[in-house]
């Protein structure tokens, strides 16, 4: 059930010709209708100089074209991880913020991007 500003007891609210419209956080904001659109639950603490902690959750999107400078999730061998994309003259890098070292992307390496992260939610404040 969503809150109704307009529906309180006692006295009206001066303030009830500002009162916005419920938000709809599936739909209108993450966009989780979208079938590429996903919430991905964060793991530890490598991308806490991002803003990303433990147990955030990041909404990705497996259509969108990576680019520099974003956060990507990205297959590496038999693992997953959440990264940033960086460019270097010698190419593509993963690159946690935290003490993994950065891991290159390309032919010679086993590693794959799923998805760009596109929104974060955060349930512990």
């Amino acid at each position: 059930m969503a809150y109704q500003g307009d529906r309180t007891t006692g006295f009206a609210s001066p303030a009830a010709d500002n009162i916005e419209g419920t938000i709809d956080l599936m739909a209108a904001v993450l966009d989780l209708r979208q079938p590429s659109r996903y919430p991905v639950r964060v793991e530890g603490d490598a991308l806490v100089g991002r803003g990303i902690k433990h147990g955030d959750i990041l909404v990705v999107d497996s259509a969108l074209a990576p680019r520099a400078g974003v956060v990507v999730v990205a297959s590496v061998g038999d693992e997953l991880r959440v990264c940033e994309l960086t460019q270097r003259p010698d190419g593509w890098w993963l690159r946690p913020s935290g003490a993994t070292k950065p891991v290159q992307v390309d032919d010679d390496t086993d590693v794959s991007i799923w998805a760009v992260a596109t929104g974060l939610v955060r349930t512990d404040v």
